[in-house]
């Protein structure tokens, strides 16, 4: 749109009538044809600028409409330009010099003398430190303390375990006894419940028909049958 307007108010401008009165004095060291020439060129020049500013208007316009389509959002035009740029600038003339000058200095400062010599005192003092009994002192401290902390850790999760093995043996037996309470004291209530005494006296009467009838059949199995049977007779003497 911006560039679109832009483009409308070069060519308004240029459209614009310019009046020979107006235009002054010619300068100096051009003649008035040269003048002319120059004008009729400037004039050319500058419709031709309106018409490439025209015919960029179209372009961007049909850009946008391809990336609308495409669905890409302003938020992916702005990565790609950011990237572009950082692109155009690493391959440019000073950021190539840039890095080049870097590299140099980092390589004769790792070259100097001062460098290397506080490398190796500081080589020296690491090892004097990992070496000294205070520092030896300080790594047995903190071993043993973790060892310490270690211990403490296992022993709290072995007395957690028992304390719960513990709580769940008493539930557990807390049920068992609870459950034979309540048996021992439901049993006589059901003992003289009604139901368990008319129970009682069904099993007590069908009992006392099966034993008198077992009765009946042992009487009868040894007691005299029929005519041929005779008393017994007295076998006495006299």
């Amino acid at each position: 749109m911006e560039s679109a307007s832009q483009g409308l108010l070069a060519d308004a401008m240029t459209d614009v009538p310019v009046d020979n009165a107006a235009r002054g004095a010619a300068p100096e060291g051009l003649t008035l044809a040269e003048e002319e020439e120059l004008r009729a060129e400037l004039a050319k020049v500058e419709e031709e600028i309106g018409t490439l500013r025209q015919v960029l208007a179209a372009k961007e316009r049909h850009c946008g409409e391809l990336k609308r389509k495409l669905g890409l959002t302003p938020l992916d035009g702005l990565k790609q330009n950011l990237s572009k740029s950082w692109h155009d600038v690493q391959v440019s003339n000073a950021y190539v010099k840039t890095s080049e000058k870097l590299g140099e200095w980092n390589d004769k400062v790792t070259q100097s003398d001062l460098y290397l010599s506080a490398s190796s005192t500081l080589e020296d003092w690491n090892e004097k430190l990992t070496q000294s009994e205070a520092y030896k002192k300080t790594q047995e401290t903190l071993s043993q303390a973790g060892q310490k902390t270690s211990a403490a850790l296992s022993n709290v999760g072995s007395v957690i375990s028992r304390k719960l093995g513990d709580m769940r043996a008493h539930s557990i037996s807390h049920s068992l006894s609870g459950y034979s309470i309540r048996h021992s004291i439901s049993m006589p209530a059901m003992r003289n419940s009604a139901t368990f005494k008319s129970f009682e006296d069904r099993v007590g009467t069908i009992k006392s028909r099966v034993v008198g009838s077992r009765e009946n059949s042992t009487d009868g199995l040894h007691s005299p049958s029929g005519a041929g049977d005779k008393p017994p007779q007295d076998n006495a003497p006299f």
